[in-house]
């Protein structure tokens, strides 16, 4: 008991330096937004709800800025035009913080069981690296609901769907409705063959724009038609921040940036998304599928803001999880987790804001992408991990260790735990089971 104590304060201790080295760094690296995005929710809900307005017609003074997303993202948001200005930060911070755990979470304690980590530590570390990453704290300091849509997200992929639920698709439908964007999600349900899903999902998507539509008939006449095509009041596709394949041809002819180029880089994207899709769930994979159909959509949205790239984290973790999966000492696992040491290190560092000014060059056209070059690696690079049993579904690979195996070249292997258990008692993943 004395030594389980001693552990104990040890990780207390190493959690506390970390998160202290992590506000440190906070510190210095964050930008300071003042939650910009948040004031422009804020400010347009009480000029629509409280001073008489129509919400697509306020712009926040002194910029082009004003509320992009469908009516049901006005409705939904709504009880913040009642709240005073620092309860809607706290409301906002909050959401962002529960959510981000939640996800991380489902991603990471699969590993930590598997590996024999403690959980709770494992959290805590993941807590404090998450805090550091450069969209996440973006994500923050704007007061954005990206974290949100990827929860909503998630809760289908890692969970109803895996289990077979007859919710399957209501996640994806009200993130759809919130936010255009995470539509992606029912072209992925299609691309995979899971009709049903992709039926939930579109009738989620329409019932909740018919409920805003007939409750907010001015305000859906005006977004669907007119602030929906106003591309003025998203921003600049050539600013740095756009860490999308339309940001990369815009900034490498900003003056006339080629729409038939972009088209046909997107194409590309898709179909090899795609492709790996099927794969990750015809393996069972749907953490894979989530992570992938995230990148992409990084890639093809024509606006992808670094805080939006929070839909990489995914796919980071998961490079941990494979890291840790192949055997100990092996190449792969060092390149995997290299792999993500490194994503993770460069989308920590601000490193395309040093091209913030300037992005000609074959330098410029390097540095100022290097968040879209991450998002194509994770879209290309990315195992599909066939000895996985998806998170929801009641098949994960138990409480440590022995109740795991791990995969090489398509077959699970069997730990050295379960070398010792009668045949009858091993763990069946995937198909095939051989001893290393």
């Amino acid at each position: 008991m004395a030594q389980g104590a001693g552990r104990t304060i040890t990780r207390v201790v190493a959690v506390a330096a970390l998160a202290a080295a992590v506000t440190v760094f906070l510190s210095v690296a964050a930008v300071r937004h003042g939650f910009f995005d948040l004031q422009v929710y804020y400010g347009a809900l009480t000029y629509w709800a409280r001073d008489g307005g129509e919400i697509y017609d306020f712009l926040r003074p002194g910029t082009q800025y004003g509320f992009t997303y469908p009516p049901f993202a006005a409705l939904v948001m709504l009880p913040m035009a009642y709240l005073p200005w620092n309860a809607a930060i706290v409301v906002s911070v909050t959401a962002t913080v529960v959510t981000s755990a939640v996800v991380i979470w489902w991603l990471l304690d699969p590993v930590a069981r598997r590996c024999g980590w403690s959980r709770w530590f494992t959290l805590a570390v993941a807590l404090c690296l998450a805090a550091a990453y450069e969209p996440m704290r973006e994500t923050v300091n704007f007061g954005q609901v990206n974290m949100l849509l990827l929860f909503l997200v998630a809760v289908d992929l890692l969970w109803l769907l895996p289990a077979r639920s007859r919710w399957a698709g209501v996640g994806i439908g009200l993130a759809t409705a919130i936010k255009l964007t995470p539509g992606i999600f029912i072209v992925y349900l299609l691309v995979t063959g899971r009709w049903r899903a992709a039926l939930t999902a579109v009738g989620t998507t329409a019932v909740a724009t018919l409920v805003a539509a007939a409750l907010f008939p001015d305000a859906s006449r005006e977004f669907w038609t007119e602030a929906l095509w106003n591309t003025d009041r998203v921003g600049e596709l050539a600013f740095v921040s756009n860490q999308s394949l339309r940001g990369v041809v815009a900034r490498f002819d900003p003056q006339h940036p080629s729409t038939v180029v972009w088209l046909l880089l997107v194409v590309v994207t898709l179909v090899i998304w795609g492709w790996r899709s099927r794969a990750a769930v015809a393996a069972g994979d749907e953490a894979t599928g989530l992570a992938l159909t995230g990148a992409v959509m990084c890639l093809v949205s024509p606006v992808t803001w670094v805080h939006h790239l929070v839909w990489l984290l995914p796919g980071l973790i998961l490079l941990v999880d494979n890291g840790m999966a192949a055997p100990a000492r092996s190449r792969r696992r060092r390149l995997l987790l290299a792999a993500a040491l490194v994503g993770y290190a460069l989308l920590c560092s601000r490193i395309v804001w040093s091209w913030e000014k300037d992005f000609t060059g074959v330098g410029g056209f390097l540095g100022s992408n290097t968040y879209v070059w991450i998002s194509l690696a994770l879209l290309l690079g990315l195992p599909v991990r066939r000895w996985a049993a998806p998170t929801g579904a009641g098949r994960s690979g138990g409480d440590g260790p022995a109740g795991s195996a791990v995969e090489t070249g398509g077959v699970a292997q069997l730990t050295e735990q379960q070398r010792g258990l009668p045949a009858g008692q091993r763990h069946r993943i995937g198909g095939l089971l051989a001893v290393r």
